[in-house]
């Protein structure tokens, strides 16, 4: 799998985001140690258990 990131330098630190994946977001003082961090978040993300509540439903959606 792939996904987008935003990265950017600010300050002493790189900051980013995971454009594909809401929530996945990091801030490191290098830029490759940065790209492990959002890979890391993207793959916890990934394999957290989703867990509807009674009146919600769990469904899949295809794109293309």
């Amino acid at each position: 799998m792939k996904f987008r990131a935003v990265v950017k330098k600010s300050g002493g630190w790189w900051i980013g985001w995971l454009v594909d994946l809401p929530g996945v977001n990091a801030q490191e003082r290098t830029k490759e140690e940065l790209l492990e961090s959002l890979k890391i978040g993207a793959e916890d993300m990934l394999i957290a258990p989703i867990k509807p509540e009674k009146e919600e439903e769990l469904v899949t959606i295809e794109l293309g």
